[in-house]
């Protein structure tokens, strides 16, 4: 009887420790215990949008676009971007085509007016704006030529770091792609890279937030969350603030750690204990900052706003969308999966207008887009697709004002760099200016 009664009480116990957003937790001895959740739910439907709203309503922001990439880089907000093109004239760089180029979000990275890039191979490219070669390296084994490595790079104008989904990181230098260092780590990467000072920041596929030296990539110190057997293939991502990295993993928790020790401040999970069962179909959006409140969606009819100080819930909406979404005035711009266009009031959480971008696709074909990504330029917001379409979508009405074919299959979210814009395909980087 002893042991029966000793078995109930531990099981009475385990089920009253729950992982939900309203939940108390601890992970370590050095986590800091959340109190219960408050925050206001803006609609209790919990179907995605699928109608127009407020359609009348003209969009004004101001005039200013973001100046500062190093803020961009360490936020992810894009805000406004300094690009007003015809887009009538294009070119490209091609190279050998990335299999399965649909599953990954590339990243292009820019050296001044240099554009950084890979192939199947793993062989890294860099090109100016004329698209003439300027070097290519590759410093991988033929068996892990073999595996296609697919690469993740961030650079602080001297040094480019690579990250793969083969567990390999290295350093690069910037101007002549001369390797400076190689490790490799216990597990594969799938996450943004941060640089910041004299280290970078990393999260492998245990939800392992590592951060290595800058100097000579030596790890640091490292943080784990809760792993899941199972992933989603989405990318992670993370944003800087006055010394603290925030950060997502594949459950949907977000945590905030000191960059110097890694010592946890708080951590909130977003989805319920259900979600751990299904973590593979997760698609979270980049999470990004206004350095007072986080912002990000996922797939699973969820945008949240939390907190920054406290990893409190200041609201959450229904919004359909993996994309990153961008922050400008007191505006939240995103796009849902289903092709709506949604601005919404950073502070309130109040949806203030909804539009149709999709309108123009007829039904049948309309079930098979889904945007990839998009960029608030100044006078029109450009959306890419998984069908090659580039989307111009008048900003003030909402409103698609042309549909341009890029190619047939997915390209990646657009890219600005001095009054270009970019788009990766799975075998040609093209420049719409």
């Amino acid at each position: 009887m002893n042991k029966i009664f000793q078995l109930l009480l531990i099981i009475i116990f385990f089920s009253g420790c729950s992982f939900n957003k309203n939940s108390k937790f601890w992970t370590s001895e050095n986590i800091k215990e959340i109190e219960e959740q408050k925050f206001e739910k803006i609609f209790d439907d919990p179907k995605a949008l699928s109608q127009e709203l407020n359609t009348n309503i003209n969009l004004n922001l101001s005039k200013n676009f973001n100046k500062n990439r190093l803020s961009v880089k360490f936020t992810n907000n894009d805000g406004r971007v300094n690009f007003d093109g015809s887009l009538k004239k294009s070119s490209k760089y091609k190279f050998s085509k990335i299999e399965k180029f649909y599953q990954f979000e590339p990243i292009i990275v820019f050296n001044k007016d240099n554009v950084i890039f890979f192939d199947d191979k793993g062989t890294i490219l860099q090109f100016n704006n004329r698209s003439k070669l300027i070097w290519k390296k590759n410093y991988y084994t033929k068996p892990e030529k073999k595996s296609n490595p697919i690469l993740q790079f961030a650079n602080n104008n001297k040094f480019l770091i690579v990250a793969d989904n083969l567990s390999k990181y290295y350093m690069l230098n910037l101007e002549t792609g001369d390797l400076i260092w190689s490790k490799n780590n216990s597990a594969p990467f799938n996450s943004q890279i941060k640089i910041y000072k004299n280290r970078f920041f990393l999260i492998d596929f245990t939800n392992t937030l590592r951060c290595y030296s800058l100097k000579n990539g030596e790890e640091l110190w490292n943080f784990q969350t809760k792993s899941a057997l199972i992933r989603s293939q989405k990318k992670l991502s993370m944003v800087i603030v006055e010394d603290v990295i925030y950060f997502n993993n594949s459950l949907g928790d977000i945590s905030a750690v000191k960059i110097d020790d890694g010592e946890l401040l708080w951590q909130l999970p977003t989805q319920s204990d259900a979600i751990y069962e299904s973590a593979f179909s997760l698609e979270t959006s980049d999470i990004i900052t206004d350095k007072k409140d986080l912002f990000f969606s996922n797939n699973k009819n969820q945008f949240f706003s939390i907190d920054i100080k406290s990893g409190s819930f200041n609201w959450e909406n229904n919004v359909n969308s993996n994309l990153r979404p961008t922050v400008i005035d007191n505006f939240i711009i995103t796009v849902s999966l289903e092709g709506y266009l949604i601005v919404i009031d950073k502070i309130t959480g109040n949806i203030i207008k909804v539009t149709d971008i999709f309108n123009n696709f007829k039904p049948k074909k309309r079930k098979e887009i889904l945007p990839t990504g998009f960029i608030v330029g100044l006078k029109n917001i450009y959306l890419s697709t998984n069908i090659g379409r580039l989307l111009v979508i008048d900003i003030k009405s909402g409103k698609t004002i042309s549909t341009l074919k890029i190619d047939k299959d997915n390209i990646s979210r657009p890219f600005v760099s001095n009054q270009n814009l970019y788009l990766a395909k799975d075998n040609a980087i093209i420049k719409l200016n």
